[in-house]
């Protein structure tokens, strides 16, 4: 282990005590203790290394080579926003900068009758024993270190909770900024989202900087699906090149539910994407979907795990990426069935397009079934450009700059297609092109 990464390690770990104080829950509470125990698992487990077969092509020791300030105020202001050309909405609008909820920023238009919205601390502050009843339920602390990292500071975030019987009418976008304009930012946003029986909503996670500096994001997200519930999740990055980033998203359904989610990775200096789903019910829907885009040197990951543990549930997973210059790309896909879930469908399918010969894509597509009357398949390509549709549009006057964008844009409407918020779908869309067109 390298000096910077115990040095950094040790930092964390003091000043853990030392605004144990100030945190969220007194402590002797229940959720304090959770928070103790997530410190001792990080403490034991230290950051990870690539002999850590869940890390092997992703190393974080660039990541942990300086420090972070995650206690970082923010002079924010919306004129502040202008150079990020955030799309108007019409949906409830929840704004966090360097991980802490604004706000003066922030426009609720949803009515309470319809869903609960509240900053996590001011959540806990109002009703501590709900808030913890949901809090790391889900996450496996002693499994992951930056999990374990995240439920130790956890301090804010989003707490949502939609009774029975609810369709929430307007998505929910929560707005994640990192101000890194004066200094290296850290942000460990935590976020706990319940949909009650037979309730509807859309939501979507937004990461973006301000700022040259380098930002850290730290994020975990609990979702809880209940059944006969219907959850659209969509996660977009579009961060700076300095930006690291380790997402990690939990999910449990139950029976008759279903969950639809779409992750893109836009820009970003070093990302990271867990998307783990247990469908914990008979008859579950769940649909993955993803999209990436690295350049530069950039490098993007995507863990997910569909793991089946009830009969008569199904599973889809679609993951693409085009990747450039000396840019690295990882999936890693786990299908997990039960001996309990008969009748499981589970089909994943990575596909990706190479454009440099310096450029690496690293796939790992993983079947664990335990069950003997299943359908289950998985499958990855990596490939080049195909150069006969290229000619054929080239014959007919097309250049072939223009001819590869609109052949790569293509090959990314299987993913973009699949999200239903229409600002957001448009917002990507011309996002991509814009990208695709500048290279």
């Amino acid at each position: 282990m390298s000096t910077e990464t115990i040095d950094l390690k040790t930092r964390l770990v003091a000043d853990f005590h030392a605004r144990e104080s100030v945190m969220n829950g007194e402590a002797s509470s229940a959720f304090h203790q959770k928070k103790r125990a997530a410190l001792a698992e990080f403490d034991r487990l230290g950051f990870p290394t690539t002999r850590n077969e869940e890390w092997k092509y992703s190393n974080v020791k660039d990541l942990i080579s300086v420090s972070y300030n995650f206690n970082a105020g923010s002079s924010l202001e919306l004129a502040d926003l202008e150079d990020l050309k955030i799309p108007a909405q019409d949906a409830n609008i929840i704004y966090f900068v360097n991980g802490h909820y604004n706000a003066e920023l922030s426009r609720i238009i949803s009515s309470q009758d319809q869903i609960m919205i509240s900053s996590l601390s001011e959540a806990y502050k109002s009703n501590p024993a709900l808030v913890n009843s949901y809090f790391n339920e889900l996450v496996k602390d002693q499994d992951d270190a930056f999990t374990a990292l995240n439920t130790a500071f956890a301090q804010d975030g989003i707490f949502i909770h939609i009774a029975d019987n609810k369709v929430v009418e307007h998505p929910v976008i929560l707005r994640f900024l990192s101000d890194a304009r004066t200094e290296h930012v850290g942000s460990q946003p935590r976020n706990i989202i319940s949909v009650g029986r037979n309730a509807q909503v859309k939501l979507a996670e937004a990461f973006r900087t301000l700022g040259t500096q380098r930002s850290f994001t730290n994020a975990v997200t609990e979702i809880y699906v209940a059944e006969d519930a219907n959850v659209e999740y969509y996660k977009v990055q579009n961060e700076s090149d300095n930006a690291y980033h380790i997402g990690t998203t939990q999910v449990r359904m139950l029976d008759r539910s279903h969950f639809y989610a779409g992750t893109v990775t836009l820009n970003g200096r070093f990302t990271r994407n867990n998307l783990n789903i247990i469908l914990d019910g008979e008859r579950c829907d769940a649909h993955m979907y993803g999209l990436y885009f690295p350049d530069g040197t950039q490098h993007v990951d995507n863990h997910t795990v569909a793991d089946h543990r009830k009969p008569n549930s199904e599973s889809n997973e679609l993951y693409k990426g085009i990747l450039r210059d000396k840019s690295k790309g990882v999936f890693n896909g786990k299908i997990i069935v039960r001996e309990d879930a008969q009748k499981t469908n589970a089909f994943q399918s990575c596909k990706n397009i190479v454009l440099s010969t310096e450029a690496t894509m690293n796939t790992k597509p993983q079947l664990e079934i335990f069950a003997d009357d299943v359908k289950c398949s998985h499958g990855t390509t990596t490939g080049q450009i195909d150069e006969e549709a290229l000619f054929y549009m080239r014959s007919r006057g097309i250049s072939r700059p223009e001819a590869m964008a609109l052949l790569m844009f293509a090959f990314c409407a299987d993913v973009v297609s699949q999200i239903k918020i229409d600002s957001v779908r448009e917002y990507l869309e011309n996002v991509i092109a814009q990208k695709l067109a500048s290279k």
